[in-house]
């Protein structure tokens, strides 16, 4: 090979690359523009006003507002959750940290219906703890707190996977001289960790809300599919449409289509910020000096 000749790749002939990226568009159209059109036609086929009133009607104003509830409910702690658990598993030595790591990542390999099913046997009222909790007179599942649960643990590893890779990359030396300058714990945190891993935690936040209005599979087995009362907004759409109201169906698809179109435009923002690149971590520099901690 001559010295400096760059060797031909995929795509450098011009009637090659013309077919890959008619390939992708044309693939592209039927697997995901195809459907989005579908939707939306459906759901306005009645017009604005048969789509407003298809969505004012209670039982799916129940399923959007039992949706909202339980990712105010789930996100949050989850997002507690993976700051802790990043915070321990970067920060920290200690035995089992790499197991640690792997039961987190659980939720992403097991079958979302597995999980829900475990549910069952765990609060169940042939579980393990179902008869004592029925005793105490507390309702886990065919209930919002069964519902939250079989939620968050689906979404567990969402922030955890953003800010784990990125912290590791960082390393502990802001931390540490933070500490070493008389800053305390918590003054450490806010003003020299969370500054740097914002955009990442911001853009763990938003696939984890993503996933948690758009669950279906775990939900489905702990909530009981009680029309007005369990159904999350993904359940009720599946009922909706097995009882033949297709308007229906699709006007409450629609809003969770909108939920996807949202969730991807707040990805790109973030990236554009900076996260879920951990490869290439930007350092903030520290919103206050430490030193002047009291």
């Amino acid at each position: 090979m001559q010295r400096g000749k760059r060797p031909p790749r995929v795509g450098d002939n011009p009637a090659i690359r013309r077919t890959l990226i008619a390939f992708v568009l044309v693939l592209g159209a039927l697997l995901v523009l195809a459907p989005l059109v579908v939707i939306f036609t459906q759901a306005f086929s009645l017009g604005p006003a048969g789509f407003a009133r298809t969505i004012g009607h209670p039982d799916t104003r129940h399923a959007i507002m039992l949706t909202v509830v339980t990712a105010l409910i789930a996100v949050p702690v989850n997002t507690v959750f993976g700051i802790a658990a990043a915070w321990a598993i970067t920060k920290f030595d200690f035995w089992g940290r790499r197991f640690l790591l792997v039961v987190i990542e659980i939720p992403f390999s097991v079958s979302p219906i597995v999980a829900g099913v475990a549910y069952l046997f765990v609060y169940g009222l042939q579980g393990v703890f179902g008869p004592m909790l029925d005793s105490a007179g507390i309702k886990i599942l065919f209930a919002l707190p069964g519902i939250v649960l079989a939620s968050m643990f689906v979404t567990a590893p969402f922030v955890v996977r953003e800010l784990v890779p990125l912290m590791q990359a960082q390393g502990r030396d802001l931390e540490e001289a933070a500490t070493s300058l008389g800053a305390s714990g918590w003054r450490t945190f806010f003003s020299v960790t969370l500054p740097n891993i914002r955009w990442a935690l911001l853009y763990g936040v938003v696939l984890c809300n993503a996933r948690v209005m758009g669950e279906f599979g775990a939900v489905s087995v702990v909530s009981g599919n009680i029309r007005g009362q369990t159904n999350t907004l993904p359940l009720h759409v599946e009922l909706l449409y097995h009882d033949y109201q297709t308007v229906g169906a699709f006007a409450a698809a629609a809003i969770l289509t909108v939920l996807a179109i949202v969730t991807i435009a707040a990805k790109v923002l973030l990236e554009r910020q900076g996260a879920g690149r951990a490869s290439r971590p930007a350092l903030a520099a520290p919103t206050a000096a430490p030193g002047n901690a009291k």
